[in-house]
């Protein structure tokens, strides 16, 4: 098999078992001036299609963070989303951070430039002095459609304005009005043969008061006699507001994976937390 987009042979078994990563760039996101909605969207997104999210990363506007973090993703072999900094202004570095990563240069796609071209004279509203390509700042503009070379344009359906993508990254606008529609895209479009592979399940329930180092070893176990499954524990400090069990210090204890492979395992970790002296309360309790 042949990734046509980037001419690379693919191997189908590692296709399959592709991760997915996401790259979110913004000086404002760890300011906390804004905060990042795109992976709670893409996760969303990934859910929807039986997928799921395996790393993300927050990178500020400095071009050799950027750099440095798509050289390291582009020889991952992942399937990557980066959000933020394509745009043409002075703290805009993305789109020569990949180029530079990936030893390429940039280049004006010729796609890009028509679709960069009709969002101007749509909104110079029949002004000619707007609507003037050769103006300074709309050459300027031009700039955005600057990708990587052999780059392919993600289409944005708000503004026109594309992203681009190129050695399985997707490269997208911060605005999250843009992005979320535009990964969209790329799943349905580039991935729709990774969708629900696997029958990937998960369960937990409550244990009241219980202590992580005690679950510990029976978690261990779990994982060792049921190769494929994680178990997972998340310790809360409670919540008075939720009442009941929730009020309460308590671990919420659980597994995932796919599903055939769970029914064993979660009767073994109920078992395994009533045996150590644990009462368990199911969610929906």
């Amino acid at each position: 098999m042949v990734d046509v987009l980037n001419n690379v042979p693919v191997d189908q078994s590692a296709r399959t078992a592709r991760r997915f990563g996401l790259i979110v760039i913004g000086d404002e996101i760890l300011s906390g001036r804004r905060q990042d909605k795109h992976m709670s969207k893409l996760i969303e997104l990934l859910t929807e299609r039986g997928l799921s999210l395996s790393w993300a990363r927050y990178v500020a506007d400095d071009p050799e963070q950027i750099t440095a973090t798509l050289r390291d993703s582009f020889s991952s072999g992942d399937v990557v989303f980066s959000t933020g900094g394509i745009g043409a202004t002075p703290d805009d570095h993305t789109r020569q951070c990949a180029a530079l990563a990936l030893g390429t240069t940039l280049t004006l796609h010729p796609e890009a430039k028509e679709l960069i071209a009709g969002r101007i004279r749509f909104t110079a509203e029949g002004d000619p002095i707007k609507a003037d390509l050769s103006t300074p700042e709309n050459q300027h503009r031009f700039k955005m459609g600057e990708f990587p070379l052999r780059s392919h344009i993600i289409p944005n359906p708000y503004n026109q304005i594309p992203g681009f993508r190129i050695r399985e990254h997707h490269f997208l606008p911060g605005f999250p009005v843009m992005a979320a529609p535009m990964m969209a895209w790329c799943l349905d479009t580039h991935y729709k043969d990774l969708f629900h592979q696997e029958n990937w399940a998960e369960q937990s329930f409550i244990v009241p008061k219980g202590v992580e180092s005690v679950l510990t070893p029976l978690m261990e176990r779990i994982e060792a006699d049921f190769p494929g499954v994680k178990v997972f524990s998340l310790p809360s400090v409670g919540d008075a507001s939720k009442g009941g069990v929730f009020a309460q210090r308590h671990i919420e204890l659980g597994i995932k994976g796919n599903a055939n492979l769970l029914e064993s395992a979660w009767s073994a970790l109920r078992m395994g937390t009533q045996a150590l002296g644990y009462e368990i309360h199911d969610q929906s309790e």
